[in-house]
C-alpha cells in the first residue's frame, strides 16, 4: 500500500519529460518541445534526496552541457513525492579534515557559481521540504518557483554550523535579509506563502499548475518582488551593525556563544561582510570549514546519528491504523490528537463527558500549534472522535490507557477492556512509574501488553519509552516501536524497572538540587548553574514544572524501589504540597508564578555576597544522572550506550553539544568521573557512590 500511495504521489509531479527517461547517475534529463532543459534530481535507493560530492559532481556535468546545448530555459527540480532536497548529507562531513572540507566546499561552490551565471535562465521548483543544500542549490537558480506544500530553511545551526554552499551570502541579497537572517539563525523552517513574502521563492503555485508557471517565467510574466528599502539599507555597515547587535543580543537569550558559536559567526559574517557577496563567500568557506573541527558540531553531528539510530530500530510497519486512547486528561488528550494530527483515526474515551469535552478543545489549540495550518488542523480532528462509550475499543488495533497512577484503577480499566480487544490488538499503558508485571496481572494475554511512556507535552516531547515486561511478545515489542515512529516520535526500548530510565536518571539531578536549597544555596544560583553547563531548564523550575506532588512521589517511588541510596526528601517540601504549593501549576511552588506562568527568580546579581555556594554544586547535580544512567545499562535496562545518550537528550533535555550523558563522561574521562563521585561519596553520603557499571565502560 505505502509503495502504491507513493507512485501515486510521484504521478502528480509535474517532472516534463525527464519523467519517461532513465536516471544517469543521480539526475534525470530531457528536453522538452520548447526546448526547456528538465534537470530532475532523483537520487536512486533513497526516498529522500541529499545533496554531496557526487550530486554536485554530476551537476557540474549537466551545466557543461548546458553551456553547450544553449537551451531555451532550464528546470530543476526533484522527482522525490516528500520533497526537493533534505539538505547535505551529513555522513560526508564525518571523519575528515578541515582542509579537505574546505577543498571540497570550494568544488561545490564553482559548481554553484556556474549556475547562478549561466546566460540560460534557470527556474527551480520546490516542493516538499527544500532545506540547506538543496535551497542553496535554489538559490543559486534566477527564479524559485514553490508549490504551496513546499517548507524551506536553513537547518545548519543544529548541527553547530551556518550554511556553507553559499546560502549565507545568496538568501540575505535575494530575500529581506533580515528575516534571511532569522531563517539561519534560528533553523526554523518557511512556509511557501511566507517565503514570497519575504522575496525567498518567486511565486507560490499548485503543482497542477506547475508547466503554466515555467511559461511565465520563461517569458518573464511573474510578478517579481521589489527589492525592499530595508534590503538597500543594509547594504551600508551601520546598519547592518545595529541589526547585529539585535541578533547577538537575541542569539544569547538561547544559544550561549561559548557552546553554541555558529550563530555569532553568521551574526560576524553578515556584518562584516554583508554588503560584498564575493568576501562574504570566501568568509563563509573558511568559517564553515572552522566549525565543523568543533566539538559543539561534533558532537550535534552525533545527535543527528542518534536520532537516526532511534528512528532505524523500527523494522517493519506497526499495522496500527486505530487508536483508542482511554483517559481524557492533559496526556491522555494529547496523545489522541498527537495521532490524530499523524494519520491515525483515533477516538478518545473518558468516564465523564466534561474531560472529554475539555481535552477536545484543548486539541484544536495544540493542533493550531504544531501545524500551522488550518486544513491540516481540520483533518486531524475530522480523525479525533470523542468516544464516552469505548465504542472504538473493539475496533481498535491499539488501546493506550493514559488514567492517573494508580493500579488498582489500572487493572480495573484493564478488566473491562481486555474482552473487546480485537485479535491482533495491543494493550498500552502510558505510566511513567508502575512496574508492568504487576499492572499485568489478572490479564489474560499478557504477551500483547506494553508501555508507551509519552512526555509532556507530547506535541513536543520527541522520546517515547517502550516499555518491555518478561512476559511481552517480541511482535507486541516490534510493533510498539514501529508505531512511536509511525508518530513522528523517537522510540527508546526499556525493561520496566523503576523509573525505567529518564525519570531514573533525571530524579535524582532534581533531588540533590533541593538538598542543595535545604543547605542553603540560593535557588536561582542552582539553576543558573544547571543551565550554564546546557540543560534547559534548572532542576528547581524543573521541579516546580511538573509539579512538587508528582516530584515527591516518584522520588517516594524510587527510594523505596532502588537497592542504591537515594536522597532523602526535606520535609518542608512534604509541607508544601500538603499546603498545595504544587509549583507553575498552582502559581506557586518553590518559585512564584506570574499570571501567565513565568516565574519571578531573582537576577544572580541580586543575591546577597554572602549567599552560599558550593565548588561541586555542578556535579553534585550532573552526576548522580550519569551515575543512573550507567546503572540502567548495567542492570539492562536499556541495552545500548546510543540509544541512552538518544533517550537522555531528547526526553530530559540533557545538553546536546555534550552529546549526551555517557558521551559526555566519555569525553571527560571514566576515570575522572569515578574519582569525582568516589571524593563527593566521602564528603556527602553513599547517595554519591560509583555504580559498578563504570568499570565495563572503561574497556
Amino acid at each position: 500500500m505505502g509503495r502504491m500511495l507513493n507512485a501515486l504521489s510521484d504521478r502528480t509531479l509535474e517532472l516534463g519529460p525527464a519523467r519517461n527517461v532513465e536516471r544517469e547517475g543521480n539526475w534525470r534529463v530531457a528536453t522538452d518541445e520548447d526546448y526547456v532543459t528538465w534537470l530532475v534530481l532523483d537520487r536512486p535507493d533513497m526516498s529522500v534526496n541529499t545533496i554531496d560530492r557526487s550530486v554536485m559532481e554530476e551537476l557540474a556535468v549537466h551545466v557543461d552541457r548546458i553551456i553547450a546545448q544553449r537551451p531555451s530555459a532550464v528546470v530543476i527540480r526533484s522527482a522525490k513525492p516528500s520533497g526537493f532536497a533534505a539538505g547535505a548529507d551529513i555522513k560526508q562531513f564525518v571523519g575528515i579534515s578541515r582542509e579537505e572540507v574546505e577543498a571540497g566546499l570550494r568544488e561545490a561552490h564553482a559548481v554553484l557559481d556556474r549556475l547562478a551565471s549561466l546566460e540560460t535562465k534557470t527556474i527551480a521548483i520546490l516542493h516538499g521540504h527544500c532545506l540547506g543544500g538543496g535551497l542553496e542549490i535554489a538559490l543559486a537558480c534566477d527564479r524559485r518557483i514553490a508549490i504551496s506544500d513546499a517548507s524551506l530553511g536553513f537547518p545548519e545551526v543544529m548541527l553547530g554550523l551556518h550554511p556553507g554552499l553559499g546560502g549565507t551570502y545568496r538568501a540575505t541579497t535575494i530575500a529581506d535579509p533580515v528575516k534571511a537572517m532569522t531563517m539561519m539563525l534560528t533553523g526554523r523552517s518557511m512556509r511557501a506563502k511566507k517565503a514570497k513574502a519575504i522575496g525567498l521563492v518567486d511565486a507560490v503555485v499548485e503543482e497542477r499548475h506547475v508547466r503554466a508557471a515555467v511559461q511565465a517565467a520563461l517569458y518573464n510574466e511573474l510578478r517579481l518582488k521589489a527589492g525592499s528599502i530595508s534590503s538597500q539599507a543594509f547594504g551600508f555597515r551601520p546598519a547592518r551593525a545595529f541589526a547585529a547587535g539585535q541578533m547577538r543580543k537575541k542569539t544569547a537569550e538561547k544559544a550561549p556563544k561559548e557552546h553554541y558559536p555558529a550563530p555569532y559567526r553568521l551574526i560576524d559574517l553578515w556584518e562584516k561582510h554583508g554588503g560584498d557577496a564575493k568576501a562574504m563567500q570566501a568568509a563563509e568557506l573558511t568559517s564553515f570549514a572552522e566549525l565543523i573541527e568543533t566539538e559543539t558540531a561534533q558532537n550535534l553531528v552525533r545527535v543527528f546519528f542518534l536520532r537516526e539510530a532511534m528512528r532505524a530500530l523500527k523494522d517493519g510497519a506497526s499495522d496500527i491504523r486505530r487508536v483508542h486512547v482511554v483517559g481524557a486528561g492533559a496526556m491522555g488528550g494529547e496523545i489522541a490528537a498527537w495521532a490524530a494530527a499523524q494519520g491515525f483515526d483515533v477516538t478518545l474515551g473518558d468516564v465523564a463527558e466534561k474531560p472529554v469535552g475539555k481535552a477536545m478543545g484543548a486539541a484544536t489549540e495544540m493542533l493550531e500549534r504544531a501545524l500551522r495550518d488550518p486544513l491540516k488542523v481540520r483533518d486531524a480532528l475530522d480523525r479525533l472522535t470523542p468516544d464516552l462509550r469505548g465504542y472504538g475499543i473493539r475496533h481498535a488495533d491499539l488501546v493506550i490507557e493514559a488514567v492517573p497512577e494508580k493500579i488498582a484503577l489500572k487493572r480495573k480499566i484493564y478488566a473491562e477492556i481486555e474482552p473487546q480487544l480485537k485479535e491482533g490488538a495491543l494493550l498500552a499503558t502510558n505510566t511513567s512509574a508502575l512496574p508492568l508485571p504487576d499492572l499485568a496481572e489478572g490479564l489474560a494475554d499478557p504477551s500483547r501488553f506494553v508501555g508507551l511512556h509519552f512526555f509532556n507535552p507530547v506535541s513536543r516531547m520527541q522520546l517515547i519509552e517502550i516499555v518491555s515486561h518478561e512476559a511481552i511478545a517480541p511482535e507486541t515489542a516490534r510493533r510498539a516501536i514501529a508505531f512511536a515512529v509511525e508518530l513522528s516520535r523517537l522510540p527508546a526500548p526499556v525493561m520496566s524497572a523503576a523509573g525505567f530510565l529518564v525519570n531514573r536518571a533525571l530524579t535524582p539531578y532534581m533531588a540533590e538540587a533541593l538538598i542543595m536549597v535545604d543547605e542553603g544555596i540560593p535557588k536561582e544560583r542552582i539553576d543558573a548553574r544547571a543551565e550554564a553547563f546546557g540543560m534547559p531548564m534548572g532542576p528547581i523550575e524543573l521541579t516546580d514544572q511538573v509539579g512538587l506532588d508528582i516530584a515527591l512521589d516518584v522520588a517516594t517511588s524510587l527510594r523505596a524501589d532502588l537497592d542504591t541510596e537515594f536522597p532523602e526528601t526535606p520535609d518542608w517540601l512534604k509541607k508544601m504540597v500538603e499546603e498545595g504549593k504544587l509549583g507553575r501549576k498552582t502559581g506557586a511552588g518553590l518559585y512564584e508564578y506570574d499570571k501567565d506562568g513565568k516565574s519571578k527568580k531573582r537576577k544572580l546579581d541580586a543575591l546577597p555576597d554572602t549567599a552560599k555556594d558550593d565548588p561541586d554544586l555542578l556535579d553534585r547535580m550532573i552526576l548522580p544522572m550519569l551515575n543512573a544512567v550507567v546503572a540502567c545499562l548495567r542492570e539492562g535496562v536499556i541495552a545500548r550506550e546510543d540509544i541512552a545518550d538518544g533517550a537522555m537528550i531528547f526526553g530530559t533535555g540533557f545538553a546536546p553539544f555534550r552529546g549526551g550523558p555517557i558521551h559526555y563522561a566519555r569525553t571527560r574521562g571514566i576515570d575522572d568521573i569515578v574519582a569525582k563521585l568516589s571524593a563527593l561519596e566521602e564528603k556527602h553520603g553513599a547517595r554519591f557512590r560509583p555504580d559498578a557499571g563504570w568499570e565495563r565502560l572503561k574497556g
